[in-house]
């Protein structure tokens, strides 16, 4: 091979391997790029399913609130018309005390 030939087969090889060399370097930079889609995609998978599990929760806590709730509510009208009753009866005794004390002091002034 004369020299010439020896030169262009040296500057085919200088060029074959630039090409490989951009190849792989846009080879690389599309892997990062796509790593980092990948990433942000599992990054909202997982912020979605974490706000699915909390919203889950939220929700069966406030349904147990609500059963807790409804519970001391019943508890609580059961008392107070337990206390209505009760004070029912009283109030009668009360009034009658009253009209024989007014009574009583009317009758002690005349």
């Amino acid at each position: 091979m004369s020299r010439t030939d020896i030169l262009s087969e040296i500057k085919k090889a200088e060029a074959e391997a630039d090409a490989k060399v951009e190849k792989a370097e846009a080879d690389k930079k599309m892997a990062i790029a796509d790593a980092r889609r990948d990433s942000v995609k599992r990054i909202q998978d997982a912020e979605a399913a974490m706000r699915g599990s909390h919203e889950s929760s939220i929700a069966t806590e406030q349904k147990a609130l609500d059963e807790k709730r409804n519970e001391l509510l019943a508890a609580g009208e059961k008392e107070a018309k337990s206390i209505e009753k009760s004070s029912a009866k009283k109030i009668k005794e009360v009034k009658d005390f009253l009209v024989e004390e007014f009574e009583r002091t009317i009758n002690v002034t005349s």
